[in-house]
């Protein structure tokens, strides 16, 4: 069933519960109900029975073409596979990544073979799940000189070119709604283009940092790390992100920034396509 109205603000609060590794549908739960119904981005909050459901999940409504990025919790692996399998209660199709543990991801993939979904090997990423606990954690930054702006649509194009996970015309749409719907920073350079950026996902999962070559170590990343997550704990929202394993750079970054690894759960994200 989907959920609307009081019952998304009381799975915000069953979510908490079962932190952190509800994290992304919590984050998700609390960027709907934080925001004006008319400001929301459209997203469908699904779940196997009310009020005490096993299973969630978020789905982003999105134009015919371009990526859908959901996300998935569940208590109980049978429950997952049994819900799941229903064709009535989520459409697993071409253009969808799903985020969801490591250890129900099998299952997914399982299913979306049984509907002649394939899973695009390149498209898949397994990520580390990094948590700032306490933004007093946060080291000092020195950011004199660093002016920090928002990117906005003229920006799109940019973000999507270096997107490890561009699909061309695909993302676009997926990182056009990223930036009218959720926060985001950039550093610009003398002509106003975007050196450095750092966006924010439906999850309230920081994310797409990236820095052009030629202005790395100028404390960039840093700055922008830490004005994004001061921003979002002032607001209420948690602050964490992503990392993928083999990304050592990022990894190093974040831990130095005061972000927590949370060692025993893993996030994969699975693309679906056409087999």
């Amino acid at each position: 069933m989907e959920l609307t109205g009081e019952q998304l603000k009381e799975a915000e609060i069953v979510l908490k519960r079962d932190l952190p590794q509800s994290l992304m549908l919590y984050g998700c739960l609390v960027q709907i109900n934080k925001t004006h119904l008319s400001q929301r981005s459209p997203v469908t909050v699904l779940v196997d029975k009310w009020p005490e459901f096993s299973f969630i999940m978020c789905v982003p409504q999105v134009n015919q073409g371009s990526i859908k990025q959901a996300c998935a919790f569940a208590k109980d692996a049978v429950v997952l596979e049994e819900t799941i399998r229903k064709q009535s209660f989520v459409h697993l199709s071409s253009d969808l990544v799903i985020g969801t543990s490591l250890h129900h991801s099998d299952i997914f993939r399982t299913v979306g073979l049984e509907r002649n979904l394939s899973i695009i090997s390149h498209q898949n990423a397994l990520c580390r799940m990094m948590i700032l606990e306490d933004v007093s954690h946060l080291p000092s930054i020195d950011s004199s000189g660093i002016s920090l702006n928002s990117l906005d649509e003229s920006h799109v194009a940019l973000v999507n070119q270096k997107w490890k996970f561009s699909e061309n015309n695909k993302s676009i749409e997926t990182i056009r709604k990223m930036l009218t719907r959720f926060p985001s920073l950039c550093v610009l350079d003398a002509e106003g283009k975007p050196v450095s950026w750092i966006l924010v996902y439906m999850t309230c999962a920081i994310g797409m940092l990236y820095t052009v070559p030629e202005h790395r170590r100028k404390g960039y990343a840093k700055a922008l790390i830490s004005a994004t997550a001061k921003w979002l704990h002032t607001e209420g929202y948690p602050v964490y992100c992503f990392i993928e394993e083999e990304n050592e750079i990022s990894y190093k970054l974040f831990k130095d920034m005061g972000f927590v690894e949370t060692p025993a759960f893993r996030v994969a994200w699975l693309r679906f396509s056409d087999a």
